[in-house]
């Protein structure tokens, strides 16, 4: 499996609570893949795709050494160093994990007595039965404008009348604006999504940004019936990586 790399040679695997969405607060360990098929301006992990001689653009400017940033590594080795953390929820993130998705299947198997089991998806990959069945959780955040990528890359009907239909999905959404909302409004009719499967975050790498943006943002939650998701790891940790 493709993972992301550690600045010690080690895969991104760390022990910590969920920082957003439906099981916001839980313990869980996470394993951080690499690859991803949007590349998001203000994405908040770059160095899973924004590689040297990439033409990809991000509000950074910076470009990681794939070299530096990349770990290959078998599902069982993985599954090895979950397992030495004594934790019942795994979060699998990246990147876009969808994109192994053989190398997934071979993940959960030699992880069968983990209970719970989410996924974190840009919602465009439509994922194979074999991999929906095993996950208790996909947490699906569709990329809106302001993520400066085009609507037919961003977008998959597909998968998301997948994501939409199922009980095992929820969806999450990073929100600078106004206009975002009434891009998400006109999205959660397109797919029928209740309103209670949907979670709205402030876009943000800092306390600071997060806190200016919570205030209104929370008050168009609650009028809305949406569920507010803080971004709990930044408001901790910041933007320091496995944390």
């Amino acid at each position: 499996m493709k993972v992301a790399r550690l600045a010690d040679g080690s895969p991104e695997i760390f022990h910590t609570l969920q920082g957003e969405g439906p099981s916001l607060g839980a313990p869980a360990v996470f394993l951080r893949l690499s690859l991803c098929n949007l590349h998001c301006h203000w994405c908040d992990t770059p160095y899973t795709w924004n590689w040297e001689n990439t033409p990809w653009e991000h509000q950074d400017e910076e470009k990681f050494s794939k070299a530096d940033q990349l770990l290959e590594l078998a599902p069982e080795n993985l599954a090895e160093r979950i397992l030495q953390y004594d934790c019942a929820r795994l979060v699998i993130t990246g990147g876009e994990p969808l994109l192994q998705q053989p190398e997934l299947i071979a993940l959960l198997a030699a992880l069968p007595d983990i209970p719970f089991i989410e996924v974190e998806t840009n919602g465009t990959q439509l994922p194979d039965p074999a991999l929906a069945n095993r996950v208790t959780q996909f947490n699906v955040s569709p990329k809106l404008f302001n993520s400066g990528i085009k609507e037919s890359l961003r977008l998959n009907s597909d998968a998301l009348c997948f994501f939409a239909a199922s009980d095992r999905a929820a969806f999450k959404f990073v929100v600078c604006n106004e206009v975002d909302l009434a891009e998400i409004q006109a999205f959660q009719t397109k797919f029928r999504i209740p309103a209670g499967k949907i979670f709205l975050m402030p876009e943000g790498r800092d306390a600071e940004t997060l806190k200016n943006r919570s205030l209104w943002l929370a008050d168009r939650c609650r009028d809305q019936g949406y569920h507010f998701s803080p971004r709990l790891h930044v408001l901790l940790w910041g933007n320091e990586r496995a944390k």
